[in-house]
């Protein structure tokens, strides 16, 4: 047996089912276990469906005895049953709790492993997958589709997320095509099956006392090889054919798929909403199930001392109450909210995300749910008396794929400055050179005590600067942090200011509170080039005079002609001159150019009510630009956290043009 399984080979024959296709072959009954023999020859550990607390699940089987012989599923809303067939199918059954998922990303895992020394040095090991390659035993068209969504999201965007990467590319797969849909299955709707048609190394089809075999890749081919089998017959080859069909028709459920983001997007006050809300237990059932669904959550394991350390990865849902929560407020705070997340998400703004939707039709989130919620009637309530559909953007192919994102790199504080009495700027030495833009964050960490985004506040040569507010446990380890210390750095992540499009036209900043940071860098690039941006104005708005960030490199900024300053606070002593009052008073006594670029970063309200302000003045919404915060554990598009609509924020933004963000910007919920 050797240690690991080949590589995937690219597939050389046409897919099953299509023109040029290998014929199928039969395998006798009886010789099934043969297969089992030569995957696991070839090192595999063969996972397939058997029986476990009165459910199929997908487990370690060493031969065709452990499948779930003469049993079927019998399935409705909130309903799981098996039942006897009076027959011996190895494969008479639809779906259950499990889905491949469960092995490809695993519930729990280990990202990294990190240790903090006395002296304060940081180190930080990868953990990769030690398991064995897996041969997957009975992958329906659905769930193979599930696993080419997840392979769009974990092992094809803009950064690849190298555990699951190696587990899927080590994998072999032996579909199932369905003959016998169940009442809740809509794959055919949901054009993911019941035929497997692709994508497999193998694919079996049932018939009464033989399995038809078609292979999808040379290593299925070079499996099949070792097999005793026989031609098929055009009479077996039509009962496939004639069965898959028949099974297309018999569906128990279907669902109208088209245009479902833009149809979904357009009703967000749809009553229907509250209407589920009233019955939806916001369990997470059906995030569990569903063989797509890829939220997570990420915390640090450590030992008494906090010396060593382990950065654990887990499952998450979008209907946990923490999931959207980020410094004592939650932008989805209601039942309703996070229902509306998850469907608008499921068949709506992940087609923009990946180009395919989050749904496969298997039905696992209806059988599961125990008060039987269905997606395919909610969907037609909201279909049948819709408003007109919003228009969101169109799939965005993803960048260059890029290293392991989600392991940082241990890099040096050379000094620390205190901006107030709750905020400190840190400078901080990378290993290497770090290329940035104005705009974009760095994640950073602290072994067994957990990892923040923080924006870049600044850069000078080969040294980054980070201002921190200290509003929890790791920002308060991070601005404890002495100079010659160490933390965990990782980034830049997302997209930047936009100087180039500033360039030659007034530019108007408006920051509120520790919003100044992200904005800094932006402003000290434009008052280094005088000629490029000839009209700076800042508006700051902060709590009191104390709050003032950057006091000491603001009188500079004064003293350049291009640029001119007006700040406020909310309350002050009698010692202060300055203005007292929200910022938006201040924009509005100002003539406000509607050729200029504006920059706004700070509390969503500030933003909300500095927006409308601009509005009123004339300002085009395509010439603001705004710097959105959500909650992140990944910043690599991995954990769902900062779900945005159609928009991840750490991928997509956090700088985003403001007539993008229109449709949602302001509205409760999201």
């Amino acid at each position: 047996m050797t240690d690991a399984a080949p590589a995937p080979a690219a597939t050389t024959a046409a897919p099953p089912g299509e023109p040029g296709a290998a014929p199928p072959v039969v395998l006798a009954r009886g010789d099934l276990g043969r297969l089992f023999d030569a995957l696991r020859a070839d090192g595999y550990r063969v996972v397939g469906p058997t029986v476990r607390d009165g459910a199929i699940v997908y487990d370690t089987i060493e031969g065709p005895s452990e499948l779930p012989i003469g049993l079927r599923d019998e399935q409705a809303p909130g309903r799981y049953r098996l039942v006897r067939r009076g027959d011996d199918a190895c494969f008479g059954f639809v779906v259950g709790p499990h889905s491949w998922k469960n092995l490809l990303f695993p519930p729990e895992e280990r990202l990294y492993e990190a240790t903090r020394r006395p002296d304060g040095r940081v180190g930080f090991t990868p953990v990769l997958p030690a398991d064995p390659p897996y041969a997957f035993l009975g992958v329906r068209a659905c769930e193979l589709a599930a696993i080419e969504v997840q392979d769009r999201i974990f092992a094809e965007g803009p950064a690849i997320e190298p555990r699951y990467a190696a587990r899927r590319r080590r994998a072999f797969l032996v579909g199932v095509n369905c003959l016998e849909p169940g009442d809740l299955c809509f794959c055919a709707s949901a054009g993911t099956g019941p035929r497997v048609d692709h994508g497999t190394d193998l694919t079996l089809t049932e018939l009464t006392d033989v399995f038809l075999v078609e292979a999808g890749s040379e290593r299925g081919r070079a499996v099949l090889e070792r097999l005793p089998t026989r031609p098929a017959t055009l009479a077996e080859v039509d009962r496939l054919e004639q069965g898959t069909a028949e099974a297309r028709g018999r569906m128990g459920r279907a669902m109208d798929m088209n245009g479902l983001p833009d149809l979904l997007f357009g009703n967000l006050d749809h009553p229907r909403w509250d209407d589920v809300a009233a019955r939806c237990l916001s369990c997470g059932n059906c995030t569990l199930v569903c063989p797509t669904c890829f939220c997570s959550s990420a915390h640090d394991a450590s030992d008494l001392s906090g010396a060593e350390a382990a950065r654990v990865r887990t499952w998450d849902s979008c209907f946990s109450e923490e999931h959207a929560a980020i410094h004592g407020q939650n932008f989805r705070p209601t039942l309703k909210d996070r229902y509306r997340q998850w469907l608008t998400h499921k068949v709506g703004s992940w087609v923009p995300q990946f180009g395919v939707s989050g749904c496969v039709g298997c039905g696992r989130c209806i059988a599961w749910c125990p008060v039987g919620i269905d997606i395919t009637e909610e969907v037609a309530a909201i279909r049948a008396d819709a408003q007109a559909p919003a228009a969101l953007p169109a799939h965005r192919p993803p960048a260059t794929a890029a290293e392991d994102a989600l392991v940082p790199a241990p890099a040096v504080v050379s000094a620390v400055v205190r901006e107030t009495a709750d905020v400190v700027t840190l400078h901080i030495t990378p290993a290497a050179p770090i290329r940035h833009a104005p705009g974009q964050f760095m994640m950073l960490s602290l072994p067994a005590i957990g990892e923040v985004p923080i924006s870049i506040s600044g850069a000078d040569d080969d040294t980054l600067e980070h201002t921190i507010r200290d509003v929890g446990a790791a920002t308060h380890a991070l601005v404890e942090l002495a100079a010659g210390q160490e933390l965990g750095l990782r980034g830049p992540y997302g997209t930047a200011w936009p100087l180039d499009e500033a360039r030659g036209r007034p530019v108007v900043v408006v920051a509120g509170g520790i919003g100044l940071a992200p904005l800094r860098g932006a402003i000290r690039a434009m008052l280094d080039r005088p000629r490029d941006y000839p009209s700076v104005r800042l508006f700051y708005g902060t709590r009191t005079p104390d709050d003032i960030l950057f006091v000491r490199e603001m009188l500079g900024w004064v003293d350049r002609p291009s640029f001119r300053m007006d700040v406020t606070v909310d309350r002050a002593g009698p010692g202060w001159r300055g203005h007292v009052g929200v910022v938006t008073r201040l924009l509005r006594r100002e003539a406000l150019p509607e050729d200029g670029t504006y920059l706004l970063c700070g509390p969503e309200v500030m933003m909300r009510f500095t927006i409308e302000a601009l509005a009123a003045a004339g300002v085009p919404a395509d010439r603001i630009h705004v710097s959105m915060e959500r909650h992140m554990k990944c910043a690599a598009g991995f954990c769902g956290r900062c779900q945005y609509g159609p928009w991840f924020i750490c991928k997509d933004g956090p700088v985003f043009r403001y007539d993008r963000l229109s449709l949602l910007f302001g509205r409760e919920g999201f």
